[in-house]
């Protein structure tokens, strides 16, 4: 028959149409070859020209033959389109046969399957071309890429608008007026979910081409009823493939907005939220789509999505903790862009309270993404202030509670979440600063005010008000009629109208002046019954008028303002405890957590929190992280801070820079000044500093800008700090610092002075010719400073001592002949000191005669000395020798060209080894040394002379019993030590003693300081020593442990002194009761776990050492120490070592304390298959320890953990084995300790030739199968029944019998 009265059924599969599927269906007959192609295709494109778009149902099979081919897309592309234009008129043809209408269908078919399957073949190639892209292989792949993949891009989007043009038709009429053939309808819509399938497609080049597929698919749900197949489809592509979940979002969107299809998108979510959430748990991919669709679709339409919300709410109990976000994302979206505002509808207050409570309730998900996510979900909402009053304060308590989370993230985002609440609190800026008395006071006022209107809120009718004044008023007026006496008549003005009068009477009422009411009524209605006239006119018609709006509304007002006040003073608390927190996070190991706070902190301060402003100098020692965007972190909060004052002119805005700077110079200590000059010297260097801010600081230190003593105080240090990073600052005003700091005024200053002094020694250190930066000795500035350490000898000043300290060390650093300056200065100073004792009359002993403040002088002055001179030796001739000497080589290299080539292979190897310059170095630091052990304390030295003062002193503390000169002789003497080994080893036992023995914290303080430089100095001599300095950890005195907490925190750290039971002693410090010994602490343990497995090398001594019971550590304290340093252990290797290790201790061990100590630290660590092999392997060594109770619950507790982590299935077994097994061994025990409960338990029988009866004894040798060459232990005969009366049980080993209660052989 011909193909017009043939039916052309669309194919499922290509193969199918060479089959016979039934009478009257078409057939393709053959299959041309491809040498008959381009014959057949040029009929084709005549048979076109002539017959139109029929001529497919022709030529259709060479058609099927060449469906892959660029010219074969452009005709039917042609084809498709003429068609399109001429069905319009065939389908209205009420005239068109049956005939030409089975024509026009089967022609229609067969161009959009064709047509279809070229879309399909390239989409399929542009797939396969775009993953050669990223693996590119063989030759011309990427031409021929480009070529293919050009063509297709051009040709996509005007093939999809052809078929939505040809969709819109009314094709009913094909089918005879019924619905249109499925199959015709999946054909289309295949190919644009084919396309939607490109991993490319959500690119922003391919938006068209998305807009085209969107407007196609509309079409077929508009008109062809494709709603049910359309979200199967869906369902499946957003759990295959996740890329595709935005564009069917954007799709979805346009489909309910602008067609009408707001069904579809409750179908959508319901088909979503009917699947099963255990099946949610487990496709990972799938839930991702999933939760990518329902966000973005509740961006794009929230109002929609909320009418559907609720098929999706089952769904947050599920265990996908991505549907979980994706649900709380759409409320946040639904809360923030449908449910705000006030004047929403009761029934959309709940719908929005419901929500929030929801999101609440997962900022504790037991997921951390979970938490995370919600909290960035309120930081949204609080930013787009729609979050209502009444939920603040809980959603602030629950976000101060996350700053306590484990997860980083969660805990960033909660300090974003409080930072938001910060900057957009409803409260008036003038709230949050106030102080924390005065607001409680605040609120206990309005917590007292609003009890008396709850009190006076209660409703009193008028009667019953009239019914409870009603006796008082006829005793009144029984009086009113009696004869009045002489003086008690009253003059009564009543009003003129009867409603002034009856406000006259009600204020009477309410004064309860009854009687001169009712002289107001008598007068105002004369009459014969005027006696009854209050109870009728009075009462009830005044509280009538009575207006009781106005207080109603004062009553509001007042209760709003309570409500006000307290929602204030709540907030603050709550942001004064975040910052408590955040300040301590500041120092964490996330980097993005210590941003966030530092961002926090400068939001907080910004409003004028007052607590503030501790954590923006917390913040200051951050200035020194290694971690680049920490340290810029910090810069750009104190020059968001402090750089960008306000003020209309510059020097006004330079006045409030400099003030607020000079404000933390106030009570700032060393290590604030030293951070700020960090961050100052930075500002600088960038220019970032304005010269009118110099020029105001020069004008406060001269006073020529009227300022108090701290202000000019502060202005030369902040010049210093300028100094650094541009010393030229000080060095063109050096005669200004000199004159103006160093006057006749310093002693009424000597801090002034003193900080000129540092302001000074920021000069730069070398010249541009690298010869050290020295000033003649005659300099102003030197005599100026002998002149006033020799004033202020003679004068009693707490602040003399320092600023001689850094007189001295300028002179070292600047001078040329430092030695002879100081030697005068010690000189004149002594002179002083002799010429006190001469006026001294009748005193023997001329030390003791000397004022105390004079004596501490002169010890403080001599110690600073000798310390100087060593440092100037070790460092600055050191240093200029070594300088000297390379000059002298480079000039010897220009000038001896020749003698060099007659150098032998000798000296050329040591050249080569760099032999010649390291004896140099050694000849000079040998020589620096000789100097200092053999010269410095000559006795033709000035410093010989006063050591016996110093060492006097040091020896006699109940004659020199002044705390202060104590603790200046001790450093003193600690100085000394310095400079010779000789001295050192001779007087370091003295110094020891004082630094136990010495009943002043001040003095062991700084004993330790210089027993640490002297451990540096002269290890070897101090190495013996080390104990003593150990033991000060251990100091009664806060400051004193502190003190060496610090000292040897550097020595270890800088391996100065082996590690022995020092690091056991720091360890103790964990559990200071001080915080900040105990944060020294955690640093130091932190420092040192970046050493090579440190702290693993070291745990079992540590244990060893703390679990002692001489140690005096008890036990709860000693799970703290542990749970710290096991932290630090990271690596498998490293923890199935320590089971090893901790499971051998038990036999070396002998105390029940040191078993359960064992035990537990075995439940630290995280038990891994090897990890309980380990166990398994060495039951032995505690197996006999399980009768303790505690050491039994340990392993318990760690067997219990490993069970929980999920490991392999043999391993659980054998696991699961030995529990039951070691229950069954320990049963008797745990009988018999109940029993016997006063006894103490047995300690272990080490060095016996027998082990205690275990349970996994049995089970080990048959896992190995193999004999156990190990003693076979069996209980007796009698162990079950002596188990059940409480009888003493035995044990046979080696053909004896053990009494296992006692441990001795019968």
């Amino acid at each position: 028959p011909s193909p017009q009265l043939l039916l052309f059924r669309l194919p499922l599969n290509p193969a199918d149409l060479r089959r016979d599927s039934g009478p009257g269906c078409y057939v393709v007959q053959r299959v041309l070859p491809a040498s008959e192609l381009p014959p057949a295709l040029t009929a084709f494109r005549s048979a076109f020209k002539a017959h139109g778009a029929l001529a497919v149902l022709q030529h259709f099979d060479s058609l099927y033959r060449a469906l892959k081919g660029v010219l074969m897309t452009f005709h039917l592309f042609s084809v498709v389109s003429h068609h399109s234009n001429e069905l319009p008129a065939i389908v209205h043809d009420s005239g068109l046969s049956r005939v030409d209408c089975a024509a026009h269908l089967n022609a229609l078919k067969m161009n959009c399957y064709l047509l279809t399957g070229l879309v399909d073949a390239f989409e399929t190639e542009t797939c396969r071309n775009a993953l050669l892209e990223v693996n590119p292989g063989g030759k011309n792949k990427k031409n021929r890429t480009k070529t293919s993949g050009s063509f297709w891009e051009e040709e996509r989007e005007p093939v999809l608008r052809l078929l939505t043009q040809l969709l819109q038709l009314d094709l009913h009429q094909l089918w005879g007026g019924s619905a249109v053939d499925e199959n015709f309808v999946s054909l289309m819509t295949g190919s644009c979910y084919h396309i939607l399938e490109n991993p490319s497609i959500g690119l922003q080049k391919y938006r068209a081409t998305r807009e085209a597929v969107t407007h196609l698919l509309a079409a077929v749900l508009t008109h062809y009823d494709h709603m049910f197949s359309a979200i199967v489809k869906i369902t499946q592509m957003l759990q295959h493939f996740e890329h595709v979940a935005p564009v069917f979002a954007q799709a979805v969107s346009l489909w309910a907005t602008e067609y009408g299809l707001k069904s579809l998108v409750g179908e959508l979510l319901r088909e979503i939220g009917q699947k099963f959430p255990q099946d949610l748990a487990h496709d990972t991919s799938g839930v991702k789509g999933y939760a990518t669709f329902i966000t973005e679709l509740a961006e794009q339409i929230p109002a929609l999505v909320l009418a559907n919300m609720s098929v999706l709410l089952h769904l947050l109990n599920g265990e996908s903790y991505m549907m979980r976000n994706a649900i709380l994302a759409a409320m946040a979206e639904v809360l923030v862009r449908v449910l705000n505002g006030d004047q929403l509808e009761e029934a959309a207050r709940g719908t929005r309270d419901k929500f929030l409570s929801m999101l609440r309730s997962h900022i504790c998900d037991i997921h951390g993404f979970v938490r995370s996510r919600v909290l960035q979900l309120f930081t949204r909402i609080v930013q787009c202030r729609v979050l209502p009053l009444t939920q603040f304060q809980s959603v602030v308590s629950v976000a101060v509670g996350r700053l306590k989370d484990k997860s980083v993230m969660v805990v960033k985002n909660a300090i974003q979440l409080l930072a938001a609440f910060l900057s957009n609190n409803p409260f008036s800026c003038k709230v949050i600063p106030t102080s924390m008395m005065s607001m409680l006071d605040i609120c206990l006022q309005a917590e007292y005010l609003q009890c008396a209107i709850a009190f006076l809120s209660a409703v009193i009718t008028s009667e019953e008000e009239w019914e409870a004044m009603l006796p008082e008023v006829r005793a009144a007026t029984q009086q009113l009629f009696q004869p009045l006496q002489e003086g008690e008549e009253e003059v009564l003005e009543v009003g003129e109208t009867v409603e002034s009068t009856l406000e006259q009477i009600t204020v009477l009422l309410r004064k309860l002046n009854y009687k001169l009411c009712l002289s107001l009524v008598l007068c105002s209605c004369p009459g014969e019954n005027s006696e009854d006239s209050p109870r009728g006119s009075s009462s009830p018609q005044a509280e009538e008028v009575v207006p009781e709006k106005q207080p109603q509304t004062e009553l509001a007002k007042q209760e709003m303002l309570v409500q006000y006040l307290q929602d204030a003073y709540n907030f603050s608390v709550k942001i004064t405890e975040a910052l408590s927190l955040i300040s301590k996070m500041m120092h964490e190991n996330s980097i993005s957590v210590v941003q966030e706070s530092i961002e926090f902190l400068v939001t907080a301060s910004q409003f004028g929190v007052p607590q503030a402003v501790l954590g923006v100098r917390r913040m200051l020692p951050l200035i020194w992280s290694k971690e680049p965007g920490v340290k810029e972190a910090v810069l750009d909060a104190y020059r968001r801070l402090y750089l960008s004052p306000s003020g209309k002119s510059e020097r006004a805005r330079a006045q409030s820079l400099v003030h607020s700077l000079s404000l933390i110079m106030a009570d700032a200590s060393l290590g604030t000044i030293q951070c700020l000059e960090e961050i100052i010297s930075e500002f600088v260097q960038k220019d970032e500093i304005n010269p009118a801010v110099i020029q105001l600081l020069w004008e406060r230190f001269t006073e020529k800008t009227q300022c108090s003593p701290l202000e000019q105080r502060a202005a030369v240090i902040l010049l210093g700090m300028m100094a650094r990073g541009k010393p030229e600052i000080i060095g063109s005003n050096l005669d200004v610092l000199v004159t103006v700091g160093l006057s006749e005024k310093v002693c009424e200053d000597y801090r002034l002075a003193q900080e000129v002094c540092n302001a000074i020694s920021k000069l730069p250190a070398l010249e541009q010719s690298n010869a050290p930066f020295r000033l003649p000795q005659d300099h102003m500035l030197f005599a100026s400073l002998s002149e006033t350490l020799s004033k202020g000898f003679a004068q009693p000043s707490g602040h003399w001592i320092p600023f001689m300290e850094t007189a001295v060390t300028l002179i070292y650093k600047l001078a040329e002949g430092a030695g002879d300056i100081c030697a005068h200065v010690l000189q004149m100073c002594s002179q002083q000191a002799l010429e006190k004792l001469e006026e001294a009359d009748g005193v023997s002993d001329g030390a003791g005669s000397l004022p105390t403040f004079m004596l501490m002088h002169l010890l403080s002055l001599v110690g600073q000395v000798a310390l100087q001179q060593v440092q100037y030796l070790e460092v600055s001739v050191s240093t200029e020798l070594r300088r000297r000497r390379c000059l002298r080589e480079e000039k010897s290299k220009k000038h001896s060209d020749s003698s060099m080539k007659n150098t032998g292979n000798e000296t050329t190897m040591e050249e080569e080894l760099g032999l010649v310059g390291a004896s140099a170095d050694d000849t000079e630091a040998e020589l620096i040394r000789s100097i200092c052990e053999t010269e410095l304390l000559d006795d033709k030295h000035l410093l010989s002379a006063f050591v016996p003062l110093v060492l006097k002193v040091c020896k006699n503390p109940g004659l020199y019993s002044d705390p202060a000169l104590s603790a200046a002789a001790a450093l003193s003497l600690g100085k000394v030590c310095m400079i010779s080994s000789e001295f050192c080893s001779s007087h370091l036992r003295l110094l020891l003693t004082m630094m136990e023995k010495s009943t002043l914290p001040g003095v062991r303080s700084n004993l330790i300081i210089a027993a640490g430089d002297l451990a540096i100095r002269f290890p070897n001599v101090v190495e013996p020593w080390t104990s003593h300095l150990c033991a000060r950890l251990r100091d009664p005195c806060p400051s004193v442990r502190h003190t060496a907490g610090l000292v040897m925190t550097y020595l270890i750290l800088e391996d100065m002194i082996k590690v022995k039971g020092q690091v056991s002693e720091m360890a103790t410090l964990l559990i200071d009761p001080e915080e900040a010994i105990m944060g020294l602490a955690h640093n130091f343990f932190s420092e040192l776990s970046n050493k090579d497995n440190a702290i693993y090398n070291l745990l079992p001594d540590i244990i060893s050492h703390l679990s002692d019971p001489n140690c005096g550590i008890e036990e709860e304290p000693f799970h703290t120490i542990m749970r710290h340093l096991f932290s630090y252990i990271s690596k498998d290797k490293q923890r199935e070592s320590l089971v090893e290790k901790l499971c051998q201790r038990f036999r070396t061990v002998r105390t029940d304390r040191q078993y359960r100590d064992l035990s537990y630290c075995l439940t630290l660590l995280p038990l891994s298959e090897q990890g309980l092999q380990k166990l398994h392997d060495n039951f032995d060594c505690f197996a006999d320890k399980l009768q303790d109770p505690a050491v039994y619950s340990c392993f318990q507790t760690l067997l219990a953990r490993f069970s929980r982590a999920g490991s392999k299935p043999e391993i659980k077994v054998r696991m699961g084995g030995a529990s039951v097994q070691a229950r069954k061994t320990i049963a008797f025990d745990m009988q018999r300790l109940e029993s016997s409960r006063h006894q103490p338990l047995s300690t272990a029988n080490s060095g016996e030739d027998f082990v205690t009866p275990h349970a996994f004894q049995k089970q080990k040798c048959a896992q190995k199968r193999r004999p156990c060459k190990k003693a076979v232990i069996t209980f007796s005969s009698d162990e079950e029944s002596n188990s059940e009366d409480g009888k003493p049980l035995y044990i046979v080993v080696k053909g004896r019998k053990w009494k296992r209660s006692m441990g001795l052989a019968q």
